[in-house]
């Protein structure tokens, strides 16, 4: 019993630092960085300058993915194509994300 125990616990253990990995500002910023760039592949080569994304220096939680309106459609296929591959953590971040911007395309 002891040993199923301790199983267990490895488990949570484990799922516990995924999470923490997952909202890592370095891990958050490759993975913007990554949906970004998959949005500028996919995006015709006049709207590549207006996908960008900006970190703030002295919150490095705090970004702000820079968009025109005609290249939303692009960054929102690149998150979706790349929340299967994102730690949990981080793939509900996206999600989130990714509501929000098809939110602010509403307005």
């Amino acid at each position: 019993m002891a040993n199923e125990e301790m199983l267990v616990l490895n488990r949570l253990l484990k799922q516990i630092e995924d999470v923490k990995l997952g909202l890592d500002p370095e891990v958050l910023a490759g993975w913007y960085n990554k949906v970004a760039d998959d949005a500028k592949t996919e995006a015709p080569s006049h709207l590549v300058d207006s996908i960008d994304v900006v970190q703030d220096p002295i919150l490095p939680m705090k970004f702000e993915f820079k968009t025109s309106k005609r290249a939303v459609k692009y960054v929102l296929e690149a998150i979706d194509r790349n929340l299967p591959d994102m730690p949990t953590a981080t793939r509900l971040y996206f999600q989130k994300l990714s509501e929000i911007i098809q939110a602010e395309m509403l307005r």
